[in-house]
């Protein structure tokens, strides 16, 4: 009566292996790399995290410097009414 689910299509040059799960161990050194290899993780992840926000920050000073710089600019280039009071 047709295929079985595991058996719908036929497929080659793919490989597959698998280990019983009574076979498998379920913590095998979980001491002695896993715990170093959280710490290696996190570190790293902070040292990145620490990177971006050095470059955030180093972003927001440009971006101030440059809105001071222009507004400076703009107040520069306005006539001083002071030296035209007495005009008529």
């Amino acid at each position: 009566m047709g295929r079985h689910f595991g058996n719908l299509a036929k497929v080659r040059h793919i490989i597959t292996y698998s280990l019983s799960p009574f076979e498998q161990r379920a913590f095998p050194n979980y001491f002695s790399k896993g715990i170093p290899n959280v710490w290696r993780r996190v570190t790293s992840s902070l040292m990145l995290m620490c990177f971006v926000i050095f470059l955030f920050a180093a972003m927001v000073l440009m971006y101030l410097t440059y809105s001071w710089g222009n507004s400076v600019h703009q107040q520069g280039k306005r006539k001083n009414s002071a030296d035209y009071e007495n005009d008529q």
